[in-house]
This record gives structure tokens, C-alpha cells and sequence, in this order.
């Protein structure tokens, strides 16, 4: 029997077809962060007066002297989830300051997933530094310089972590992913609660050239921005050992599981044109290529 339908209607209804098999064949980018103050899920370490409210809470400063720097970390402790900042990095010359801002577990065999931001003299491009720590084993730093001064505004540094991967975004740029390679030997951080913790401090003995350059205290305070405070975690206690909401939050569905085509073309893009250093390749340090860095596809 023909169909009574007009041919409009018919491409229409083709073409959301088509849609709807594109997008459930594919993986998905993660949702966009909600801004929040400040207080929502963070509070002071360290230093106290260092930390300056601005907006109503909605943006801070971290402030690093010659005293002292400081920090902030998460009220609670997380199990997998999405987490995002934006953070302005120090102007200027900040060679010898560190900008971090990390998930990191609370005992020896400790589990944490790293951004490092490494001050430069003037002129010179910021580093960002990334590690991931896995029952107490990391040395598996890479760095990248960025493709923005990450001076001038606000840019978004985002973990997603399931237990499937841990995916590295600057703003929805994949820079990293640390997949789950437990079958291949590797452990991987699925059952010890993290908090999120940021600080500014003074790291001149590494942090620039290796510790060639010193931190210029004329040029103090160094100051580093923050607002955005994005948590969407599955929030536990520190004895909890699995998330229970496990498979029925956005960020462990199964678009989550990989990166899609279109991010790992970006990824290839970071790769090829802004990492200066990947321990997957560095043959003093491993003779050995470690066997996730095929399956992350950091090489």
C-alpha cells in the first residue's frame, strides 16, 4: 500500500532516523558544567587570608607571597563523576609557582589525577603538567603547552572519571585519557573516595627549567583566579569501597565508556602539535613502553 505521507514528511522522519543511529552509535562529550559559588563545595586548607572572595562568592583568588601560598579542597569525597574549574593562571613572570588542582585519595597507596600548571619567566609558555597515580605507583607525567594564553581569561580544566577512563578536557579539548587497563596489569583507580584539592604554591626547586629558575619574590603576590566549582560526583564516605549509584549516573552510561572520533582526532591534534613531554616515550625512564599507553593512544 502507498504511503499517504508526503515526500517532505518522509525525509523528515529518514533523517531523525538517521540522527538517532548516529548519535547512539557514537560517544558524547560531557555535559556542560554548572557554575556554582565557591562555598557550595569547597573550603579552605591552608592560610586562610590568602584566599580572596570576590562576586558573592562566585570567584576567588589564590594568593602566593613570600610567607606563604594556599588552598582549597572539596567538603566531600567522590567516586567517579565529572568535576571542572576555571581557573585564570598567574600573570606575568610566575616562574617557580604552581597551579594545581588534582583528585587525590587519602592513604598510603594513594590513587590521584593531577592538572599541574608550571609558572615561566615572562614571555615564555605556560607548562601543563598531567599524572595519574594508581595504588601509589605514577611517574606517567606528560606535558603539553596550551594553544591560549591561559593568563589573559578563563579557561575550563575538566576530569572525567567512570570506571571505564579518566578523560583530560581543556574546555572540551580531550588532552589525556588514562583508560581502565586492569587486564592488562595496570591498576586503576575504581574504589578509593577522592576529594578535589587546588593550591598555589612555590615549587622553584622543579617547577621551571628544572629548577634553573627561581621564583622572583619583587614580583610577588602571584595571583591565580578561580570560579565555576563544578562537582557532579558520586559522593561517599571514606570507608565506602564502590559507588551506589553505580550505572545510573550521566557521566557511567555507555557513551561514556571512550572518547568519539571527532575528540580523539582532537587528542591526535594536542599530540602532534603542543606535547613537549610523554613518558610513553621516553625509553631512559622505560626501556619498556608501559602497556596502557597503546590502549590510551598516547603514542
Amino acid at each position: 500500500m502507498a504511503s499517504s505521507l508526503p515526500f517532505s514528511c518522509l525525509l523528515y522522519l529518514w533523517l531523525s532516523m538517521l540522527s538517532l543511529a548516529i548519535v547512539s552509535t557514537n560517544a558524547a562529550p560531557p555535559r556542560k558544567p554548572i557554575d556554582v559559588p565557591f562555598s557550595k563545595n569547597y573550603v579552605p586548607t591552608w592560610a586562610y587570608d590568602h584566599i580572596k572572595y570576590f562576586n558573592g562568592g562566585n570567584e576567588i583568588s589564590l594568593v602566593l607571597d613570600k610567607s606563604t601560598g594556599t588552598g582549597f579542597q572539596s567538603k566531600g569525597s567522590y567516586l567517579f563523576g565529572h568535576f571542572s574549574m576555571q581557573i585564570k593562571m598567574v600573570p606575568g613572570d610566575s616562574a617557580g609557582t604552581v597551579t594545581a588542582y588534582y583528585l587525590s585519595s587519602q592513604n598510603s597507596e594513594h590513587d590521584e589525577i593531577d592538572f599541574e600548571f608550571l609558572g615561566n619567566r615572562s614571555g615564555q609558555p605556560y607548562i601543563l603538567q598531567t599524572n595519574v597515580f594508581t595504588g601509589g605507583k605514577g611517574d606517567r607525567e606528560q606535558r603539553i603547552y596550551l594553544w591560549f594564553d591561559p593568563t589573559k581569561d578563563y579557561h575550563s580544566y575538566s576530569i572525567l572519571w567512570n570506571m571505564y577512563q579518566i578523560a583530560f578536557f581543556v574546555d572540551d579539548v580531550p588532552i589525556r585519557v588514562f583508560k581502565n587497563s586492569k587486564d592488562l596489569g595496570v591498576r586503576y583507580p575504581f574504589n578509593q573516595p577522592m576529594k578535589l584539592y587546588s593550591s598555589l604554591w612555590n615549587a622553584d626547586d622543579w617547577a621551571t627549567r628544572g629548577g634553573l629558575e627561581k621564583t622572583d619574590w619583587s614580583k610577588a603576590p602571584f595571583v591565580a583566579s578561580y570560579r565555576g566549582f563544578h562537582i557532579d560526583g558520586c559522593e561517599a564516605s571514606v570507608e565506602a569501597k564502590f559507588c551506589a549509584t553505580q550505572g545510573m549516573r550521566w557521566w557511567d552510561q555507555k557513551e561514556f565508556q571512550d572518547l568519539d572520533g571527532w575528540q580523539y582526532r582532537r587528542l591526535q591534534w594536542v599530540r602532534q602539535k603542543y606535547t613537549i613531554y610523554n613518558y610513553c616515550t621516553d625509553r631512559s625512564r622505560y626501556p619498556t613502553m608501559p602497556p596502557e599507553c597503546h590502549r590510551d593512544r598516547d603514542i
